[in-house]
């Protein structure tokens, strides 16, 4: 499949997370997710964070994986992830197709319009998502917490060569 890359034999891979972490509950889920990306079992991955606004298609082309996170902020993804996207759809859109993703969403009481603006953005850039999303409304508690461990390490298993 064209874009789809996977780290070679002695390669390290290269997954990229992309956060928009505004608040307690939304940090509590990142640094989960980067606790399972980063478990010592998983070898020759190379986790990279970078806030959603600060995110360019350099270092999505650049990547092997992604790993998203954002808010549901008035009933869509946050603003910070849409510009993400805004800035590395097009330059991204044939040379990423393929390559695995996950994400994770917090909201206050719903979190339906997040999802369905971040599964349609994914499915046009043709990217694969290969765990289930996380989704949490309100506080997350320690089975959502260790859910999202679970999200980051199987994203970043899946790009381990």
């Amino acid at each position: 499949m064209a874009g789809a890359r996977t780290a070679r034999s002695g390669a390290v891979a290269t997954l990229l997370i992309v956060h928009h972490t505004p608040s307690p509950h939304c940090q509590a889920m990142f640094e989960a997710v980067l606790s399972g990306a980063t478990d010592p079992e998983i070898e020759d991955v190379r986790v990279v964070r970078v806030p959603a606004l600060s995110a360019t298609a350099s270092d999505v082309l650049a990547a092997d994986g992604f790993l998203l996170g954002t808010p549901a902020n008035l009933g869509y993804m946050s603003g910070a992830l849409k510009h993400f996207f805004d800035q590395v759809y097009y330059p991204c859109l044939d040379a990423t197709r393929g390559r695995p993703f996950g994400y994770w969403v917090h909201g206050g009481n719903d979190v339906t319009g997040a999802v369905r603006g971040i599964e349609s953005v994914t499915t046009g850039l043709g990217w694969r998502r290969t765990a289930e999303a996380v989704t949490v409304t309100g506080e997350p508690d320690k089975g959502d917490l260790q859910r999202c461990w679970e999200l980051g390490a199987t994203v970043a298993a899946g790009v381990m060569g």
